[in-house]
């Protein structure tokens, strides 16, 4: 790898671990400290769903506008945001119960909902664009910091709640992440780029496109559900602490984590592949979610044991079917004739970002009313259909289309660092 490659992967790494882990302290304690100030599951749902739908509308614009801004800026800019807006949810807590705490819960949500769009934009735009024949083995890479922050997160969050109180875990990981704004300013590469005049209406012609966002709908939807429902079931039904809910989301980021990284190479080493990741995970999540609860029509007792083993299957196919998306996309906007650089991949990540907020602001604001009138067993299982809906489109459509050879694309920027390549990413 040539030394930019090796400097964007560890500004990436760190980036994707210390967002992560910003982002998944509040499941663990969280929804039952937003309980005693007064909201309802319903409401705890929309403070998490109002997260994911100022993170679409800004990944949209940010991906259009990243080469204006600059993909480093952009990155900065968004850690910073994020650092701040996580120290300010740490003081929530001292807001009086009712309107006033539930406002403020919206209003310092959305604004670090800007700046986590702003960095993982930049993120994914940065990866594709410097490795270009690797993406899916280098995101999947990646995905092992991702899956790190996923599973520190909630323990870490639970613990030092236990131990400290609500503010401890937002000020802790919150000047964590504020470190990590004058390291990556240090350490990661600029990239220049000439705009593009293409659109995301005109990458939203495709059916596959289509199709494979909705696939990304489905599987945020199902992370941002398990977000906002998953503590208070545990909790509940199996009469557990905070910190042992933090060790049960484990069963779903650990398996992810450790998985995402050889779904990655097999998707680059084997791209005629990707269609049946992609629905061979889509089944194993619908499958996992009806076992979930159970789902009642089963008439299987819940189990604590089943449920860690159901997480991990859902961890392990959402890598399966997520990693395979992102490098699929953009092969279907070169296949359209999408221009080869920064500002096809800005819109690329921009759109995969967005669909991904919706899914999860779809999660945990419909997923909360349907567990608060029907139960969580139920809504778990009706989770697991549209996932299962997803697969089978994508199944029908790559069934029904003739099989052609993919054309291997030489990328400009290829040929810059191939005169300072020490070693291959992968033999």
């Amino acid at each position: 790898m040539t030394r930019r490659q090796i400097l964007t992967l560890i500004s990436m790494a760190s980036v994707n671990f210390s967002s992560m882990i910003c982002y998944s302290i509040l499941g663990p304690f969280f929804p039952n400290e937003a309980l005693k100030k007064g909201a309802s599951q319903t409401v705890i749902g929309l403070i998490f769903g109002c997260y994911a739908v100022c993170n679409l509308g800004s990944s949209l614009i940010l991906g259009k506008y990243i080469v204006k801004i600059g993909a480093k800026v952009m990155l900065i800019g968004g850690l910073f945001i994020s650092s701040g807006c996580t120290i300010l949810f740490g003081l929530l807590d001292r807001v009086p119960s009712g309107p006033a705490f539930i406002t403020l819960c919206f209003i310092v949500r959305s604004v670090d909902a800007v700046g986590f769009a702003a960095a993982m934009t930049s993120s994914f735009a940065h990866t594709a664009k410097i490795f270009p024949n690797n993406v899916a083995t280098v995101l999947g890479s990646l995905e092992v910091f991702t899956g790190l922050g996923l599973i520190l997160g909630p323990p870490v969050g639970g613990w030092f709640y236990q131990a400290f109180g609500y503010e401890v875990p937002f000020m802790l990981l919150g000047c964590f992440l504020l470190v990590m704004v004058p390291f990556n300013i240090y350490i990661l590469p600029t990239i220049e780029a000439d705009p593009s005049k293409d659109s995301f209406f005109r990458l939203l012609t495709h059916v596959k496109i289509l199709l494979i966002c909705y696939v990304i709908f489905t599987l945020s939807s199902s992370l941002g559900f398990l977000d906002a429902t998953l503590s208070l079931f545990a909790m509940n039904k199996f009469n557990l602490s905070p910190g042992y809910v933090g060790l049960i989301m484990l069963g779903l980021s650990l398996p992810y984590c450790l998985g995402s990284p050889v779904m990655g190479y097999f998707t680059d080493k084997y791209p005629v592949l990707r269609a049946w990741f992609v629905v061979m995970g889509g089944v194993c999540i619908a499958l996992s979610f009806v076992l979930l609860g159970p789902a009642p029509f089963l008439g299987i007792q819940s189990q604590l044991w089943l449920l860690i083993l159901m997480l991990g299957v859902i961890g392990f196919a959402l890598g399966m079917t997520a990693i395979p998306t992102f490098p699929e996309i953009i092969t279907c906007a070169y296949e359209q004739g999408f221009e080869d650089g920064l500002s096809t991949l800005g819109m690329v990540s921009g759109l995969f970002g967005a669909v991904w907020s919706l899914g999860m602001f779809y999660g945990p604001t419909v997923g909360g009313v349907i567990t608060q009138h029907l139960g969580f067993e139920w809504a778990a299982a009706i989770q697991g259909a549209l996932s299962l809906l997803a697969a089978s489109f994508l199944a029908v459509y790559y069934l029904s289309q003739p099989q052609q050879p993919r054309i291997q694309r030489r990328h400009r920027h290829e040929d810059e660092a191939e005169d300072d390549e020490v070693t291959p990413l992968i033999d």
